[in-house]
């Protein structure tokens, strides 16, 4: 019996789908688990070989769960919506609508392919409307909700409004405006528009005003990325920052929630960082500074909020920045600075930013203004400057330059004033505490130790109501609205002015179909030239391609419900996803918002649990190993590798399907590009031997290597086996095939010990060897323990021994490899099912038991001790592991090596170390 295993595959693939292996039901008695993948977005170009890494790695623990008795829930399905996908019909000439349906079809035949056990049953797409209606429908629950502090959850807004009625906003501050402050009596005589503006700056999904890169040449807006030095990276058109109409989720209210989630989860502790300092919870002050600008008659005197984490430092605080898009820019600046503070704004209006953040060069524009010492009364200039963002914190901030490196480079470029009295005016903190310094202290702060400076400071902002203490954050709302056709509509209307949710009986709101989707006017959304659309005021923006994958997971709890987004017995039952696997890309967008949407769904009552993620795996990044050959200069001549050092080259990328280990495929380089069709080659050894480097796989670097092709050549098992033995899962490593045909042949030399070419079938149903049994069983407990732990690499490995010693002793009982079989079948699924039907089985492998370890086969019977003399190991010597000492000694003395470096001298000593080692002394 020959191993054929493309046919074995193909034959078991097709037989999981007409039985439905794989289908899950609801309803049962066993304990679930519940494994997920990040589900992937459908491109053209398919699947490389980097990409199934992660989906191998869940596919091995949902098989190993359900041989361990549990109901495994193991879906798959599309995140289709988006700005790729949209890209990609643009570049093609397209529909989206018929890219993504081609893409997801070519993503199907690949992972069939490679043989995962995905209930497909339970396949979503975001791009459906019988999905998207429900990621509708929970916009529509965030739109209609608010956080309450005081209760630290989310509730209706028509509670909010029912506090306004009786008591005002006294004790529920405004998160969207922190100023606005208003009685019950004053909420009762708003007008329903003033009042719906006011719920706007409560709701956990709100519409606001914020900046993006508009490209007028383009008729589009623009992601930073995209925006190069002031211009489209497209064309080279000039970029303008442009306040449009945004969507909004207020994420920063359940910023300590999220924080304290991360102690009730598994995730890795880089990655807790990454989310925890995404947040950047700070803990400082909010300071008031009074401006010193003429006001009108009976107005009040106008001020500027500043945050920091240094409320100590107030007394270094030698001039005031804002961000150019504040607010108060306009207001304050003086008619002689005016020119040049409009300038700079149209400046800095040309940068994004990612430019503004990252840009070294100082830039900036005095105001004329000035602000008011809260204590001093000291006069502070005001200047504006790109790198404060009006995002960030107030958008404004007190510059300290003797103790901020940024503010002291921006005080010597323009030549301001800095006082050196951070920390004079504290006991050991100067040896010579300035004059002045204690002076403008107003002494409350003599002979206070530094660390006690900040509370003392804050206590008196607080007496003298000019600050507050303030926890603050660096993460912002995320923006949740894209000026883009391919994405979920919001189910919004505008009546003057004024959001209005459709009902949730209309829903699903659906993307109109449509040829060309070209930007709509002043950077509103292509959507806005639909007019069947705008005649009925709908809302022109869709939603990020966040917006569903926040939620996927829920729905492949009850994919087919009709009724809701999924049945809560269905939550109840499947609850948190046990084990996620995904790449780090996604470490703070995705897994927060995703984080987010549970937890408002857990408040309002729809969900039994507040974290959707007990247990995330990410997974290191296969690179591809890219392949050079080396062009002599000026030349269509090609020199190998091994003589380069010789000749003047430039080395360039070469298709790796070209290349055969390390030697080119001549004719195959030559008909691969028209320029290289007369190429001449410098060959060493009559070859011609390439370079490589491990890169990102690309097909840029011409080093994507195709599935399909490894699994044709070697099959499915062959090809899942390599991915997990090329490393430990979270590590990156590089892409390289010479490996795998190890793994082929070990799973080639696990066929023969149940079957032979000549003989056939050669399992018996004799007893095994003890030696076969503690074989069997040390690879039992080795497996699961990895397995459970994810060591995959290290479990294959315990596997390729096992065979080698059952091969070695020739053993063919089934009562061994029965349970071998079981072992495998996470790993390498088609052969095990095979083999698992020759043995006489009529269900599937799966059904089996996980085989427990037995203890009396797992000890010892005998050990191998390294035998020295005079401290200098000469041989190895096996004795049985109960041996005592005494026999031991005896037979080491007798033994012809030992002897030999002896050189006839009597042991002055025999030390030996029970289980470890012997060593003679002489």
């Amino acid at each position: 019996m020959e191993y054929r295993f493309r046919a074995i595959e193909k034959k078991w693939q097709q037989q999981w789908r007409e039985k439905g292996t794989y289908r899950v039901s609801n309803d049962t008695e066993k304990p679930k688990c519940y494994v997920l993948d990040m589900f992937p977005y459908p491109s053209g170009a398919g699947l490389h070989v980097g990409h199934p890494l992660g989906y191998i790695a869940s596919d091995i623990y949902a098989r190993y769960k359900r041989l361990k008795g549990f109901h495994v829930l193991h879906p798959m399905g599309y995140d289709a919506f988006g700005l790729p996908a949209e890209l990609y019909a643009l570049d093609t000439g397209q529909h989206p609508a018929v890219t993504t349906e081609q893409n997801i079809r070519r993503y199907r035949e690949q992972l069939d392919n490679i043989g995962f056990c995905f209930d497909w049953s339970r396949e979503v797409r975001t791009s459906d409307p019988s999905f998207y209606k429900w990621t509708q429908w929970i916009f529509l629950q965030l739109f209609n909700s608010w956080f309450n502090r005081e209760r630290q959850q989310a509730e209706r807004i028509p509670a909010l409004v029912s506090l306004f009625e009786q008591e005002g906003n006294i004790r529920h501050e405004c998160p969207g405006d922190s100023s606005l402050m208003f009685s019950a009596a004053a909420w009762q005589g708003y007008d329903t528009q003033k009042q719906q503006e006011i719920l706007m700056h409560y709701r956990l999904a709100y519409c606001g005003y914020g900046e993006v890169n508009w490209c007028e040449a383009l008729g589009t807006v623009l992601a930073n990325d995209e925006v190069v030095n002031g211009v489209s990276e497209r064309g080279g058109f000039p970029v303008v920052r442009k306040q449009l109409r945004q969507w909004y989720l207020r994420i920063t209210e359940y910023a300590d929630r999220l924080l304290e989630g991360l102690t009730r989860v598994d995730y890795s502790e880089a990655m807790k960082d990454m989310q925890a300092n995404w947040i950047g919870r700070s803990e400082g002050a909010e300071i008031r500074f009074a401006l010193d600008v003429p006001s009108a008659a009976g107005a009040a005197q106008p001020y500027l909020d500043v945050y920091t984490t240094r409320p100590d430092t107030l007394f270094g605080v030698d001039f005031m920045v804002l961000a150019p898009e504040h607010d108060l820019v306009d207001t304050i600046t003086t008619r002689e600075q005016r020119p040049d503070v409009e300038a700079y704004v149209n400046y800095v209006k040309s940068r994004s930013e990612r430019e503004r953040q990252a840009e070294k060069q100082i830039s900036g524009c005095f105001t004329g203004a000035y602000a008011l010492h809260p204590f001093s009364g000291k006069k502070i200039p005001v200047w504006i400057s790109e790198y404060v963002l009006a995002g960030y914190g107030t958008g404004a901030i007190m510059a300290v330059p003797c103790g901020d490196e940024r503010d002291h480079r921006f005080a010597q470029h323009f030549d301001i004033p800095v006082t050196n009295i951070i920390g004079e005016a504290y006991t050991g903190e100067a040896a010579n505490p300035s004059k002045d310094a204690i002076l403008q202290n107003s002494g409350f702060l003599d002979g206070m130790r530094m660390r006690d400076a900040a509370a003392a400071v804050v206590r008196r902002l607080e007496d003298t109501g000019q600050g507050r203490r303030k926890v603050n954050y660096k993460m912002r709302d995320a923006a949740f609205s894209r000026q883009r056709y391919w994405g979920e509509p919001f189910p919004i209307t505008w009546d003057n002015g004024v959001a209005v949710p459709l009902d949730e009986n209309a829903l699903p709101l659906e993307l109109p179909h449509v040829e060309k989707y070209r930007p709509g006017p002043e950077g509103e959304g292509p959507l806005a030239n639909v007019e069947s659309w705008t005649s009925r005021h709908l809302e022109t923006n869709t939603m990020p391609g966040y917006a569903g994958s926040s939620w996927y997971f829920l729905r492949y709890m009850d994919p087919h419900n009709d009724q809701a987004f999924a049945a809560r017995a269905a939550t109840d039952y499947w609850n948190q996803v046990d084990v996620y696997v995904g790449g780090t890309e996604h470490a703070v967008g995705h897994l927060l918002y995703s984080r987010l949407w549970t937890k408002v769904l857990y408040d309002l009552g729809y969900l039994g649990f507040d974290e959707p993620y007990k247990k995330l795996i990410n997974q290191g990044m296969i690179q591809g190993s890219s392949r050079l050959v080396y062009r002599v200069r000026d030349s269509n001549r090609f020199v190998s590798a091994g003589l380069k050092d010789g000749y003047l080259t430039d080395p360039l990328h070469v298709d790796v399907n070209l290349v055969e280990g390390m030697e080119l495929n001549i004719e195959a380089f030559r008909q691969w590009r028209p320029e290289y069709r007369d190429a001449s080659f410098i060959l060493e050894d009559g070859r011609y031997l390439c370079g490589s480097e491990a890169e990102k796989m690309s097909k840029r670097y011409y080093n994507v290597v195709n599935p399909d092709d490894i699994v044709e050549k070697y099959g499915a098992d062959t090809f899942r086996m390599y991915e997990m033995f090329l490393g430990p899962i979270e590590q990156s490593k590089p892409w390289d095939s010479k490996g795998i045909e190890g793994v082929h042949r070990f799973l080639k030399k696990l066929w023969r010990l149940f079957a032979d070419e000549q003989k056939g079938w050669i399992v018996t149903a004799e007893p095994p060897s003890e030696d076969a049994l503690r074989i069997l069983h040390k690879t039992i407990r080795k497996v699961e323990e990895d397995t459970q732990r994810f060591s995959y690499n290290t479990a294959i490995s315990q596997l390729m021994i096992c065979v080698n010693e059952l091969t070695a002793l020739d053993s063919h009982s089934r009562a061994v490899l029965e349970p071998l079989l079981v072992l495998l079948t996470p790993y390498a699924p088609h052969i095990c099912e095979e083999l698992w039907q020759q043995l006489g089985h009529d269900t599937t492998v799966l059904d089996a038991a996980y085989p427990a370890a037995e203890e009396k086969y797992l000890a010892e019977s005998t050990v191998k001790y390294p035998v020295a003399i005079n401290g200098k190991t000469r041989t190895d010597m096996v004795f049985p592991a109960d041996a005592d000492a005494a026999a031991i000694e005896s037979e080491v003395l007798q033994h012809e090596v030992v002897r030999k470096w002896m050189d006839g001298k009597a042991p002055k000593k025999v030390i030996i170390v029970k289980g470890r080692m012997i060593n003679i002394v002489v």
